[in-house]
C-alpha cells in the first residue's frame, strides 16, 4: 500500500486505469463489483468509472446544484457529510482525464471504454448468446474471464475466480 501520510516533492506516478469490457449482458458490472470488493478488502483504494453511452443526468431539475449548472457553472461540487459529487461539463470523452478526477486512489477500474487504448480485461460468458469475444486480437487485452473454451494469449480466469484475478491485478498493475 502506498504511504499517503507524507507529502513529497517527487510527482506521484500516474494511476493506472484498467477497463472491464464485454458485450451487453456479459457480466461487466458484476465482475467490477466483485473486484472492487476484493481489492478493497485487501486495503486498496479503488476508483471506478462507468461509461454511459446515452449520457446521464444525476442532478434533478430545481435543485440548487442544477440551478448552478443552468446558470452556467462549468463545474459544480456537491458536498455532504459523507460524500461528494462532481458535476462537470466535459465533452471530450477522454478517459485519461479521469486520472485528474480520481487522483487519490491506487487504481481506476473502468467499465466499458472498449475502444480506448488502455489495458483491458474482457468478460465473455457462453450464456450471453454471443458467438465470439470482442478483444481476441486486441493488443491491450491483459486478461480474459470466461466459462468458454476461448483461450487468448493472456491469463484466463473462470467467472468465479475473482481472488485469482485480483492477485493478477495486484501483482502486475497496482502501484508498488
Amino acid at each position: 500500500m502506498p504511504d499517503r501520510s507524507k507529502a513529497s516533492a517527487i510527482p506521484a506516478p500516474k494511476t493506472e486505469i484498467i477497463t472491464i469490457v464485454g458485450k451487453s449482458d456479459s457480466g461487466k458490472t458484476t465482475l467490477l463489483e466483485k473486484l472492487v470488493a476484493e481489492l478493497t478488502r485487501r486495503g486498496y483504494r479503488i476508483g471506478t468509472v462507468k461509461h454511459a453511452h446515452d449520457g446521464f443526468d444525476m442532478d434533478r431539475e430545481g435543485k440548487d446544484s442544477w440551478r448552478h449548472k443552468k446558470a452556467g457553472a462549468h463545474t459544480v461540487l456537491v458536498i455532504a457529510d459523507d460524500r461528494i459529487a462532481l458535476i462537470r461539463d466535459d465533452r471530450t470523452g477522454d478517459l485519461e482525464k479521469m486520472r485528474t478526477y480520481l487522483f487519490d486512489v491506487d487504481i481506476i477500474l473502468a467499465e466499458g471504454f472498449k475502444g480506448q487504448p488502455l489495458p483491458k480485461i474482457e468478460i465473455f460468458r457462453t450464456a450471453g448468446g454471443h458467438k465470439a469475444p470482442l478483444c481476441m486480437k486486441d493488443n491491450s487485452l491483459i486478461a480474459f474471464v470466461t466459462d468458454s473454451s476461448h483461450k487468448p494469449d493472456v491469463p484466463v480466469f473462470g467467472l468465479e475466480e475473482v481472488g485469482r484475478l485480483a492477485d493478477f491485478i495486484e501483482k502486475n498493475h497496482l502501484r508498488k
